[in-house]
């Protein structure tokens, strides 16, 4: 039977006075907003306005950060000590609390971002390094982490609450993993085609793939990337879509 699923997107990552997406009607279609911290993305001024759109339309916030890497957008591994990880993270996140605190906005989670997730996906001492920032900075936050991953297990081991992410967007592998970009079928822009495959994992548990049968996902909230060719087209129509088969849309922290 349906029930209710979140519905976020990567948002607040243009910084000065470069703008990425479309943020102001994604939030007003997304019921959880992952924005960035400064690091892959975003400035003081970006994350407080970003907050406070989140916040007049309801939508629940959480801190998304990735490697000090605006160039490469975040989505470039640099090498770094779990030390180091964890500095940059409590780093990130305290400026975002602190911003959140002047906006008069409540933080629900921590989301990572970027080639950080990716690695953490799969390597426990930079989940760990994740982690022991998220306790000592913002130790009621919750995380959401890509279904199936390292993050996911280290996480719930060590007593976070844990909301599981899967992307209505991105292709996946067999092995649970995302198609890299760049690769064929990486990239999903059909909102119908979308849909459909999210409907199957919403009902049976097992995510569709590019290389095999399909895998068993656990999903809690789903992503539409915000800097995405058509993102807002695509989340309105996946929205709809899930809406139209019986599927609340309602934050995870909500």
């Amino acid at each position: 039977m349906p029930g209710t699923i979140d519905l976020n997107s990567d948002l607040g990552e243009g910084f000065g006075p470069w703008s990425l997406g479309e943020d102001a009607q994604m939030l007003g279609i997304v019921t959880s907003a992952n924005i960035a911290c400064g690091g892959h993305a975003g400035d003081p001024d970006t994350l407080f306005a970003t907050l406070k759109t989140a916040q007049s339309n309801g939508v629940i916030v959480g801190a998304h950060p990735g490697y000090a890497d605006l160039i490469g957008f975040g989505r470039r591994i640099i090498p770094m000590s779990p030390e180091e990880i964890t500095r940059m993270v409590a780093y990130q996140l305290g400026a975002f609390l602190g911003v959140a605190a002047l906006a008069g906005v409540d933080v629900a989670y921590v989301k990572p971002h970027g080639a950080l997730a990716n690695l953490a996906a799969d390597d426990p001492g930079v989940a760990r390094a994740i982690l022991a920032a998220v306790r000592a900075v913002g130790p009621g936050l919750s995380v959401l982490a890509i279904s199936g991953t390292t993050l996911e297990q280290e996480a719930r081991e060590a007593g976070h609450t844990v909301y599981s992410e899967v992307f209505a967007d991105r292709g996946y592998l067999s092995t649970g993993r995302l198609v890299p970009r760049g690769r064929a079928g990486a990239m999903i822009h059909d909102a119908q085609a979308a849909t459909a495959r999210l409907l199957a994992l919403l009902t049976t548990g097992l995510m569709p793939v590019i290389d095999g049968d399909p895998i068993p996902l656990r999903a809690h909230s789903i992503c539409v990337h915000g800097d995405s060719a058509g993102a807002v087209a695509m989340a309105r129509d996946i929205r709809a879509g899930l809406q139209s088969h019986g599927w609340e849309i309602k934050s995870f922290a909500g």
